[in-house]
């Protein structure tokens, strides 16, 4: 899995990102009207794919330039969270999740006296 997603960042970053970007608009109207559809799903990932490729080049170039130009770069490209630091230790185990709860299906019972029984009534 990991070797399938490193070939296709290959194969993204070798992309020009202005063509990239002259399809943005395609692909943003095409998914912005949702239907379950397999072209939708693939829509939807090109367009992930545009912005990945796009993301990519400015946190590179504004990490190339804060290391040329140290102290330049007033803010920084993501909050501080958005890159997690990876767990120190195991996670703890999760609580067992409380079981379901069986309800019985009881008919509605009506106080009104069976049309089936009657003359012409139906059932």
């Amino acid at each position: 899995m990991e070797q399938l997603l490193i070939k296709m960042a290959r194969q993204l970053d070798a992309l020009d990102e202005a063509s990239l970007l002259a399809l943005w608009d395609k692909y943003a109207a095409a998914i912005s009207h949702f239907e379950p559809t397999k072209r939708w799903e693939e829509a939807a990932l090109v367009l992930s794919f545009i912005q990945a490729k796009r993301w990519k080049n400015q946190l590179f170039n504004y990490s190339w330039s804060a290391q040329v130009h140290p102290g330049a770069a007033s803010q920084p490209v993501a909050d501080p969270g958005f890159f997690p630091a990876p767990p120190k230790e195991a996670p703890a185990p999760a609580k067992p999740r409380r079981k379901a709860t069986v309800i019985p299906f009881r008919p509605h019972r009506s106080p009104e006296p069976d049309a089936s029984k009657e003359p012409g009534g139906k059932g």
